[in-house]
């Protein structure tokens, strides 16, 4: 309960009228357009949440069909899911990424499980999920929709969280330093410097996250395991069907829903909270063009909205203040990496590391042993052969998308007018769902009696490249103003402006976003490297056709072989070049 101090507190901060109290309460034009927005949100959540309680069997009774006037409720129902797996992915991030960005020993364990998860296909998840959520909600759609929100989530998380991780790391040391200076506790320097730094890059990778979560709409909605399959009402679904009919028309309306939706959710989520970030970019000028946004700036003319927040500001800042007995676990950034370890310290550390590796072993020894009862040394090679097909068509598509998105990301990045015109493109382009492609890559595939080990590839990559451009244009968004300004003024040009200037600015992002879309192009595997329109159905040989037929099948020795084997070459991969570039990075062109 707020005490009288608070309370005028509290008032001051209120823009006041003719009284303190008067004309500050009475809703102006931006309340009343505040409160038509949050209402319609409200109204919109709660029919959408009372459906996802409704009967199981109401599933069969009411199956998805492809009439046009089901498709608003179907978009509500798959935006509903969509924003709940943001919500966990938010709460992962904050969680998971920080630990790892300030313990040694956590790091040793979150990365390379961060490593290993991005690399488990949604299917993968879903294949030993589903069944877990409907009896957690026996009879109850909740169960299912649980299992779908969890694998979109699946698509956000890691993303996400390698952002956080990677910006916290490159906290400049300057700042920490004055931080320090100024008797900053481990809490309050969190929440006041080190999380606002790493918040631009963050709210891009959660665009891309969200984005990205469209490409396995229909997987998640769509479910098949084995003999079971549960179709959630959702545009997923209705795509999923259309495509089984080759209904031209619906799969249509679905991109227009989609864009529609994307549109929408643009205007009145991320574009918000863009120009909100941008207060947190690193900059010792002022920047010449700050994003803009009419909800933002409705949100900032209202009376009574800054009435209602202000206990939640004045509860936040008290909170901020708070001597949280969190000072190991929430140090420095950077501190424990710079600081020389005693031989204690080297000691633990050690026992650590041995523990971990005897607790892998003992998985793999799990795996090895469930495997092994139904399959023999010739799956596991074909396995691994087919994992390297794979590889082959991630690193080519990896390399192809950088040489294109790098230099279209900077540019984008470097004019925020074009950024914010960019935006919704961008984030339909990443969201549009490579599925709707398959029929007309199939079409041409059969009709030009083209290689569907060649031609099928790209479809990999559809959906991921957007990593790298996504994050190419934050880091280049948050290039310093006075440095950019420098370079001008040495009249650096060409090749030297890119190898000296903004190559090495957007390099800690570029890492990350083609960390990410590296992962992302082998979970994509599973649905590119089988693709169909019909009853025709082309096939390209990989591991992600591996696995998509054994979890068709529900061979489940084989979708556990696969998934393992995928596991190992994503790991093995990232630690031979991704992380040995994320501490070059670090080391090299990280901000002082």
């Amino acid at each position: 309960m707020l005490d009288a101090r608070a309370i005028r507190d509290i008032t001051r901060r209120v823009p006041l009228g003719v009284g303190r109290l008067g004309v500050s309460l009475v809703p102006n034009g931006y309340d009343v357009a505040a409160f038509v927005i949050v209402i319609g949100t409200l109204v919109a959540l709660t029919h959408g949440v009372h459906e996802m309680h409704a009967p199981l069997a109401a599933l069969d009774a009411d199956p998805v069909t492809l009439d046009l006037w089901h498709l608003p409720d179907y978009a509500l129902r798959t935006t509903l899911r969509m924003f709940a797996a943001m919500a966990a992915s938010l709460v992962f991030t904050f969680v998971v990424a920080t630990l790892a960005a300030k313990s040694r020993k956590a790091e040793l364990v979150i990365v390379p499980a961060l490593d290993i998860l991005q690399s488990v296909p949604v299917l993968g998840f879903l294949t030993f999920t589903v069944l877990f959520f409907l009896h957690l909600f026996p009879a109850s759609q909740l169960g299912a929709e649980c299992a779908a929100i969890f694998a979109i989530f699946t698509s956000q998380a890691w993303n996400m969280a390698f952002s956080f991780y990677q910006s916290l790391r490159n906290v400049p040391r300057d700042l920490s330093e004055v931080a320090s200076g100024y008797g900053f506790s481990p809490w309050l320097k969190f929440l006041r410097l080190e999380a606002p730094y790493a918040v631009p890059g963050l709210v891009w990778n959660a665009m891309m996250s969200m984005s990205g979560g469209w490409f396995f709409v229909v997987a998640s909605e769509a479910i098949s395991v084995g003999d079971s399959r549960i179709t959630l009402p959702g545009i997923g679904a209705w795509l999923s069907l259309a495509i089984e009919r080759r209904d031209i028309p619906a799969i249509a309306w679905a991109v227009f829903a989609i864009a529609l939706v994307i549109l929408l959710y643009d205007q009145l989520v991320f574009r918000p909270v863009v120009a909100w970030a941008d207060k947190f970019r690193f900059e010792q000028v002022a920047a010449q063009r700050r994003p803009q946004s009419w909800v933002y700036d409705l949100l900032r003319g209202t009376r009574l909205t800054k009435v209602v927040v202000s206990p939640l500001r004045w509860l936040g800042g008290r909170i901020a203040l708070v001597r949280w007995p969190l000072r190991r676990a929430i140090a420095p950034v950077g501190a424990a990496h710079r600081r020389k370890p005693h031989a204690s310290t080297r000691l633990i550390d050690s026992a650590w590391f041995g523990l971990i590796l005897i607790l892998s072993a003992y998985a793999a020894w799990h795996v090895i042993t469930y495997v092994r009862t139904t399959l023999g040394l010739g799956d596991v090679l074909e396995a691994i052969e087919l994992g390297g097909l794979t590889l082959l068509r991630v690193m080519v598509l990896i390399a192809l998308a950088s040489l294109v998105w790098v230099p279209v990301g900077v540019w984008i990045g470097l004019r925020p007018a074009v950024a914010e015109r960019i935006q919704p493109v961008a984030q339909f382009l990443a969201a549009f769902p490579a599925n709707v492609l398959f029929p007309f890559a199939v079409v041409a595939i059969v009709a030009f009696r083209l290689d569907a080990n060649i031609w099928l590839s790209p479809l990999m990559v559809l959906g991921t490249q957007w990593y790298i451009l996504f994050n190419v244009i934050a880091g280049a968004s948050a290039f310093p103003t006075d440095l950019r300004e420098v370079a001008t003024m040495y009249r650096l040009r060409s090749w030297q402006w890119w190898r000296q200037v903004i190559l090495p600015g957007i390099f800690p992002y570029y890492v990350t976003g083609a960390l990410t879309a590296s992962g992302g192009s082998w979970n994509a595997s599973i649905v590119a490297e089988v693709a169909s329109w019909g009853d025709t159905k082309l096939r390209a040989n990989g591991l992600g056709a591996y696995i998509a037929d054994a979890s068709e099948a529900g061979n489940f020795p084989r979708v556990v072989l696969g998934v393992a084997v995928m596991s190992l070459f994503v790991v093995a991969f990232n630690r031979l070049l991704w992380r040995p570039l994320y501490a070059y990075g670090e080391r090299r062109f990280r901000l002082n």
